[in-house]
C-alpha cells in the first residue's frame, strides 16, 4: 500500500496512470461483489442440491414439469409425472424451486 502512495506522490504535477486506472479497478471490484460472486454461490448451491436428491423427492424441472423421483443415476433422474408415466431427465434440468421444497 505504501508503494502505491509513493508512486502517486512521484507524479505530483501530472495525473498518474494509477489515478486514471483507479475508477476502472473500482468498477471491476463492484462487478465482482455484486454480480460474479453471488452467481458462483448460487451455482454451487444448485450443484449441492442436485447431488443431494433422493428417491421420493418432489421436483420441478426447468421446463415446468412436476414429478416425483423414482430412480437416480449418475447424470440422469427418472421421475414419475402421473398415472404411472415416467420420464428420464438430466440432473441439470432440475430446478431449485423453493415453493415445491416448502421454503417460501
Amino acid at each position: 500500500m505504501n508503494t502505491l502512495f509513493i508512486l502517486l506522490q512521484a507524479a505530483k504535477g501530472e495525473q498518474s496512470t494509477w489515478m486514471s486506472l483507479l475508477p476502472l479497478f473500482l468498477i471491476l471490484l463492484v462487478f465482482y461483489f455484486f454480480f460474479i460472486m453471488p452467481q458462483t454461490k448460487k451455482a454451487k448451491k444448485e450443484k449441492e442440491f442436485r447431488k443431494s436428491l433422493e428417491k421420493g423427492t418432489k421436483i420441478v424441472t426447468i421446463g415446468g414439469i412436476h414429478g416425483k423421483i423414482v430412480d437416480l443415476k449418475e447424470s440422469t433422474v427418472v421421475i414419475e409425472v402421473g398415472n404411472g408415466m415416467k420420464m428420464t431427465v438430466e440432473r441439470s434440468a432440475i430446478s431449485m424451486n423453493k415453493e415445491i421444497m416448502g421454503q417460501k
